[in-house]
């Protein structure tokens, strides 16, 4: 039996967007016995497993585990479970980079062929942070042209963009394109400008710095090794049941793409992603006029405003202040971080069985933290 699996486009931004319609609620205490009612019943129902996490102004105020880190060993997840975050890597890629351009040794706009050679000209560095570049899908490369007997890594894949040179998808800096290679391309400018390994930099510049003990960028054998690694899980409608997604390794590019960097890759705990979460709101890693910059919505060559800034999507106008989030899906895997900014909430959602229930699950919690629960069904 085949499963393709392919990396998601934003899968919910727009059913997000479309609950913000402006009103006059004035934000409530968040109601926690919802919560919990609500996550049981997803819980018991095979809809949910994982860990959720809320904090007002960085103090936790509820974290349950919900399933199994190992299903068919009925081992269950803990608060403390590591879980792969997918795409909400991105975000520390785009901090390396911010954390460069502070020290003044790159700009936003310079061009990536000042640092990699690619062959495509005239993107910038701002372009790949805003996924405003038009780079084509590496993944769809390497997926026709790979050996999956391999493991590929950054060099592989700018190899391939430069031996197979697909064509580009749009004029750079013309409208918005979610992409996967533009943070592969981030992630080997941060190497080749700081002369340090991604993992390293990573390893040292972030999550040292905010005591982030249980975070890395683990190989496939170091994540074997963790004891408390959640294993990804996929439901099979033809079997109905939850399989481990990684028995289809042919077709799992988190296997054969398994030592990239950049557009994931990152594992963590919730309470760790809660360290960053409040890390952000000192300059421990960058100054908090460098991070607005991130919050920043980019303006296309049309005049018309992208919703997305250094691996954070922005949500416009919300009602209850800013509001920054970024969402992960990887075989098996389903993720969230969204930080209220203004409220000074944060909410973690990190799912291990990549439940058909989440753009429901998240978009609850969402008007829940906010203080909308009124309006939640």
């Amino acid at each position: 039996m085949l499963i393709m699996f392919k990396i998601t486009t934003r899968t919910f931004c727009f059913l997000i967007l479309s609950m913000l319609s402006i009103n006059n609620l004035k934000a409530q205490a968040v109601d926690y016995v919802k919560v919990a009612t609500y996550l049981n019943n997803l819980s018991q129902n095979d809809k949910f497993s994982g860990v959720v996490l809320i904090a007002e102004e960085g103090k936790v105020k509820f974290e349950k585990a919900y399933g199994n880190i190992n299903d068919e060993k009925k081992i269950p997840n803990q608060t403390n479970t590591i879980f792969e975050l997918a795409s909400v890597s991105k975000q520390f890629t785009a901090m390396t980079i911010m954390m460069l351009q502070e020290k003044g040794l790159l700009k936003y706009d310079d061009l990536v062929e000042q640092y990699i050679n690619i062959p495509y000209k005239g993107i910038s560095i701002r372009q790949l942070l805003t996924h405003t570049s038009g780079l084509p899908d590496y993944q769809d490369i390497m997926d026709k042209h790979w050996d999956k007997s391999k493991v590929a890594n950054n060099t592989d894949i700018i190899d391939y963009l430069n031996k197979y040179a697909p064509p580009s998808l749009f004029e750079p800096g013309s409208k918005y394109e979610y992409s996967n290679t533009g943070f592969v391309i981030l992630a080997s400018i941060t190497e080749k400008v700081s002369g340090r390994d991604f993992i390293e930099f990573c390893n040292k510049e972030i999550f040292d710095k905010l005591k982030m003990n249980n975070t890395a960028i683990r190989t496939l054998e170091q994540k074997a090794a963790t004891k408390n690694f959640a294993l990804g899980y996929m439901f099979v409608p033809e079997r109905n049941k939850y399989v481990r997604a990684d028995s289809f390794p042919s077709s799992n590019y988190t296997i054969w793409l398994g030592n990239r960097k950049g557009p994931g890759r990152i594992s963590s705990t919730a309470e760790d992603l809660l360290k960053w979460d409040q890390g952000l709101y000192t300059n421990i890693l960058i100054s908090p006029k460098t991070l607005q910059t991130a919050y920043t919505p980019m303006t296309l060559k049309n005049g018309n405003i992208s919703n997305y800034g250094f691996g954070w999507e922005l949500i416009p106008n919300a009602t209850n202040g800013k509001i920054v989030w970024h969402n992960g899906d990887n075989p098996g895997y389903k993720t969230l971080i969204m930080r209220f900014i203004d409220q000074k909430r944060t909410l973690i959602v990190l799912c291990n069985n990549a439940t058909d229930e989440f753009v429901h699950l998240t978009n609850t919690l969402r008007m829940i933290v906010a203080g909308e629960a009124g309006s939640v069904k």
